[in-house]
């Protein structure tokens, strides 16, 4: 099975930070601060590897090590990628709110992923400290009151409104490809239509083990219903879903 991006990135944050504790100089050229944005544009991308002492880095890590593979597989590596950068990138613009700070780390991003595995599986439940559960959904409201708490009233080295940004550029992301998925869902003719023999084969071929569990009894419930009731019966969206894993 091919490696996902969640953890070619996770390895990146790892390499970037093994680089800055031999050489501690290289950490500044790469972190953020909103007052040199245009003299440094790249760092909105680079701030994101840079990590302050090994808690930092765990921290962020363990929260993509979580829900990155999962949401990848749901969105697609491409759309995954983008909804990283693009939280991280919006971490970053949210931080002018505090213009005199130097930004690093990837928290922003990954709460751009969080944001993202609360908007397919809102109830979802996560285990707060391994013991209480919260659904997705109140996690998300939990942790914008804290960073907006946190944000407006200082007194840590935490980058409150890096992280806001984060749910913020996640949000808007996501508003963005509903809409786009919507729209190519109107222009999908009915699978009964353009399907064939070939199309079934292809579907029925798809290795399930390569699939995330969700996935995989997603694919076998719209397998058993063509088999069921024709392909005649396939909505668009299920069509879809089996374009998708079926060509990938």
């Amino acid at each position: 099975m091919m490696q996902s991006w969640a953890m070619r990135l996770i390895a990146a944050n790892c390499v970037v930070f093994v680089l800055t504790m031999i050489q501690p100089s290289i950490s500044t050229p790469l972190a953020f601060s909103p007052f040199l944005i245009l003299e440094r544009p790249w760092t909105l991308i680079t701030y994101m590897f840079v990590h302050d002492g090994t808690f930092h880095l765990l921290f962020n890590m363990l929260g993509l090590y979580f829900f990155g593979p999962r949401l990848e597989e749901e969105m697609g590596g491409r759309d995954f990628l983008l909804l990283y950068f693009l939280s991280g990138i919006a971490g970053g613009l949210l931080s002018f709110l505090t213009p005199q700070v130097w930004i690093i780390g990837a928290s922003g991003a990954v709460y751009g992923i969080f944001f993202g595995y609360a908007h397919f599986w809102p109830r979802e439940r996560i285990l707060i400290w391994g013991i209480i559960p919260v659904e997705a959904r109140y996690l998300v409201v939990i942790m914008t009151a804290l960073s907006l708490f946190g944000g407006f009233t200082g007194g840590s080295n935490i980058a409150h409104f890096a992280h806001l940004g984060g749910f913020l550029g996640g949000y808007l992301y996501l508003r963005f490809r509903d809409m786009s998925v919507r729209n190519r869902m109107r222009k999908i003719e009915m699978p009964a239509i353009s399907a064939g023999r070939s199309d079934i084969e292809r579907w029925k071929a798809i290795d399930k083990s390569t699939l995330h569990e969700v996935n995989r009894v997603e694919l076998e419930r719209i397998l058993a219903k063509l088999d069921r009731e024709g392909l005649e019966k396939l909505t668009p969206q299920e069509h879809l879903f089996l374009e998708r894993f079926s060509r990938r």
